[in-house]
């Protein structure tokens, strides 16, 4: 499901003026999704993660009212996200600082548009693969960035680094996985 800056505002509106819970079903729809694979990628528990992807949306609906002073309801989504996973992890007894850097991730190329769709299984796998090698933090902003559409600002807003921090992670693992592939390509 794609929706468009217009369609986001549209639905925020909706659901902080008029408490519109068909507009917060598609708000959801839309969401949750992403919201899950972001806090499995820090909790690295399927339950958790389906638990914290809920509570942002529940935590959306109830602050409904005070929507319409959130400039980018995803960025807004994604930093309660990271808010909540964290608590988790400091709840759960986990009481060593949780780096980004640290983080583990499961790269998920089945989501992507139909275009993309077309690679070929074996290009997919060695995408897949070189993607597994990148360092956490440029796995993560890749990830943000190319599969859940997230501008390089709103990465910057969700991570706490500069834009220029975001894109110097894209340009390296985009310049790795390109090295990777070609050298991979070349063997064969």
């Amino acid at each position: 499901m794609s929706i468009h800056l217009h369609e986001l505002n549209e639905l925020k509106r909706l659901i902080s003026l008029y408490d519109s819970e068909y507009a917060y079903r598609q708000l959801y729809q839309f969401l949750f999704p992403s919201l899950k694979r972001f806090c499995f990628y820090l909790l690295k528990s399927r339950e958790l993660a389906e638990e914290a992807a809920s509570d942002v949306m529940i935590t959306l609906w109830r602050k409904r009212q005070e929507l319409m002073k959130v400039d980018n309801i995803k960025v807004y989504a994604f930093v309660i996200a990271k808010n909540l996973s964290l608590n988790i992890l400091r709840k759960n007894g986990r009481q060593e600082i949780i780096s980004i850097d640290d983080i583990q991730l499961e790269t998920r190329l089945d989501d992507l548009d139909p275009e993309q769709l077309l690679i070929n299984d074996e290009l997919k796998h060695q995408l897949e693969q070189a993607t597994q090698e990148l360092p956490n933090r440029c796995q993560l902003v890749f990830k943000l960035i190319k599969e859940d559409g997230l501008s390089y600002k709103e990465v910057a807003g969700i991570l706490n680094i500069s834009v220029k921090t975001v894109d110097a992670h894209l340009v390296a693992a985009l310049k790795k996985l390109s090295s990777k592939l070609k050298i991979e390509y070349k063997l064969m």
